[in-house]
């Protein structure tokens, strides 16, 4: 019962995205709508035509109410309906061979290979890089400035001169798209692990140098413990920034395969339906990645004693 209450306000907010969309599709598909149909006869208000661009897409399918449903069924809408997308998704996923061209489950893979890849090595390198921060006043000083001041550095100007660079010396392929998944994924683990390392109270240190422990022993008895519930939470930001990176890498190099590939190929084709199609599921798939951590993160911290930390 408790779960089911827990559902209710998610549910509301995508049923309220979801009836908003479908509203908005009426506005947005009228104009092509209405052109479509009067070319297949349909006699318009004459106050209101199709040709019309001063006249508002609402205005528009008020006055001819015939046109609504026919807003919905666009074979290349301005804004697919959910409908549409929920089509498209079920058979670019299910009917279609995972090694096809055509399947979301093949691009999926490809992104999802260089995101886990960059999301390793960005993970690595935040948490080596807090440890260093916490312990080193020197790198405290230094290296947390830069940190938090190459994240101001648009990822949509950066990408293209990492991708350039990285193809004139030969590399290209899994490693360029890596390489941007874990710029963007290792700044929230590295401060949510300084945040976690940082969280155990002062009489918790003072404890520790009653029993005489050394630093190694207070990093492993105490403040990696305590710096878990951070660890995790920063985990599950930056697997989703570590995906947006994957696919934002695949953009300028004209890739043929990723989610980044099939939104170029709707967009270059004029094929919206695919283009919303790879949207949803780069978004089920970051959504599937934090659910998995989320699992991993109830199971650890109930066995450190520590389940409350996870609620």
């Amino acid at each position: 019962m408790t779960r089911l209450r827990n559902l209710i306000p998610p549910l509301s907010i995508v049923g309220f995205i979801l009836a908003v969309w479908a509203l908005a599709v009426i506005p947005m598909n009228a104009h092509l709508t209405a052109d479509q149909a009067q070319r297949g006869g349909m006699v318009l208000t004459p106050e209101a035509p199709a040709d019309r661009q001063d006249v508002s897409g609402l205005m528009l399918a008020l006055k001819n109410p015939q046109i609504i449903p026919l807003t919905y069924v666009q074979d290349r809408p301005r804004l697919p309906s959910p409908h549409q997308v929920a089509v498209e998704l079920y058979e670019t996923v299910f009917t279609k061979a995972p090694t096809s061209r055509r399947s979301l489950v093949y691009h999926g893979w490809v992104t999802l290979s260089a995101t886990l890849v960059g999301f390793v090595i960005g993970t690595t390198l935040g948490i080596l890089l807090a440890v260093g921060i916490v312990y080193n006043r020197t790198m405290d000083k230094s290296v947390m400035p830069w940190a938090i001041t190459s994240q101001t550095i648009p990822i949509l100007a950066l990408a293209p001169m990492i991708i350039v660079m990285l193809g004139a010396i030969g590399i290209q392929g899994l490693l360029p798209k890596s390489i941007i998944s874990a710029y963007l994924s290792f700044f929230p683990v590295v401060v949510g692990m300084v945040k976690g390392l940082r969280s155990p109270d002062g009489m918790q240190l003072d404890l520790l140098r009653t029993y005489n422990a050394s630093a190694n022993q207070g990093f492993w008895k105490l403040r990696l413990p305590a710096s878990m519930p951070y660890l995790f939470a920063s985990l599950k930001i930056g697997i989703s920034a570590a995906l947006v990176g994957a696919i934002v890498g695949e953009l300028p190099t004209g890739a043929r395969a990723g989610f980044g590939a099939r939104m170029l190929v709707g967009d270059q084709y004029g094929q919206p339906l695919v283009t919303w199609a790879a949207l949803f599921g780069a978004a089920i798939t970051a959504a599937l990645m934090v659910g998995l951590l989320s699992w991993l993160e109830r199971r650890t911290l109930r066995r450190m004693g520590m389940a409350e930390a996870a609620v």
